[in-house]
């Protein structure tokens, strides 16, 4: 397998492989995530959105095509998925995911200092402080995710599945 590269110097370093403990504790505080946004009550469809949209901001193909799968086997919509770079131009998220998603930008451009202060209080009206601070947390850990995927270049491949 190519990686596009030529040399020792150029070779695909696999950060997650190369540093277990790490990677392992991301993936333990990516389930401590997990259980808090179930706990504050947000639904897995939200936690997959929150995890798309913030794959998608960083361009992550990796986490794009794991988090489209595991939103799809939690029930959400083809539609959905195809807007979700629009939301803010439809009427299909419910207020909460609509928040959920405003958190989730302005928690992966810490730069965009307007959109947190913005998103918090609009967020009050539909969520609670348990839930902001879930959908913080969720969208940070993408994040991280986002890194070890990119920079680390983990291959998309077509599934078995999406064969002709």
């Amino acid at each position: 397998m190519s990686d596009g590269t030529t040399g020792p110097a150029s070779r695909r370093i696999f950060i997650d492989k190369q540093s277990p403990k790490a990677f392992h504790s991301l993936v333990q505080t990516s389930e401590a995530v997990r259980a808090t946004a179930a706990e504050a009550g947000l639904d897995r469809t939200t936690v997959e959105l929150i995890n798309l949209r913030v794959s998608q901001l960083n361009g992550c193909a990796y986490c794009l095509d794991l988090h489209t799968r595991k939103a799809l086997r939690a029930g959400e919509s083809s539609q959905r998925l195809a807007v979700l770079p629009a939301w803010r131009d439809t009427e299909v998220f419910t207020p909460v995911e609509r928040a959920a998603l405003e958190l989730a930008e302005a928690t992966n451009d810490p730069g965009d200092t307007a959109a947190q202060t913005d998103a918090c209080p609009a967020a009050r009206q539909v969520l609670t402080e348990d839930q902001i601070s879930a959908a913080i947390w969720v969208a940070i850990t993408i994040g991280a995710f986002n890194r070890v995927s990119i920079l680390s270049r983990h291959p998309v491949r077509p599934h078995a599945t999406d064969q002709p």
